[in-house]
């Protein structure tokens, strides 16, 4: 399970005193850890993915919000935060094999766009990010 992988990484972080990693680690697992206290059971990998690709947005929002400030500090905070979170994600797809998958599962040229994301969402969790998704469903189905 992704937890475990997560708590290896926090226990090594802690070893070598690396205050970003375990900082982040240890949200991350705290994130992981509420979400299956609240459901009772473990969760599956599509749950803890969908975890992970909403602490991936967050870091995006604030490393946005850095970048309009104009603070390289927490840019380069931000950048280092998401390459750790990034690398518990599968590899993501390109927009060209996005299309492939799309099109392949029955999106197609003018098709309503909350129907088009109710078969893509699911169909990429955790191998795109959601404004990705939504950019090349709108090239489809436009």
């Amino acid at each position: 399970m992704l937890k475990t992988e997560v708590f290896e990484q926090l226990k090594t972080a802690m070893r070598e005193k690396d205050t970003l990693a375990k900082g982040v680690l240890s949200l991350l697992k705290s994130a992981l850890d509420s979400a299956e206290k609240e459901k009772g059971e473990a969760l599956t990998a599509e749950e803890e993915m969908a975890i992970i690709n909403r602490e991936v947005k967050q870091t995006n929002q604030a490393l946005e919000g850095a970048q309009t400030a104009g603070r390289a500090d927490l840019i380069e905070k931000e950048e280092a935060k998401l390459t750790l979170l990034k690398s518990f994600l599968p590899k993501q797809l390109s927009e060209e094999e996005i299309a492939e998958k799309l099109v392949a599962a029955g999106v197609g040229k003018g098709m309503n766009m909350g129907e088009a994301m109710k078969i893509a969402k699911p169909l990429l969790t955790g191998q795109a990010e959601g404004a990705v998704i939504s950019k090349v469903v709108k090239s489809i189905i436009a």
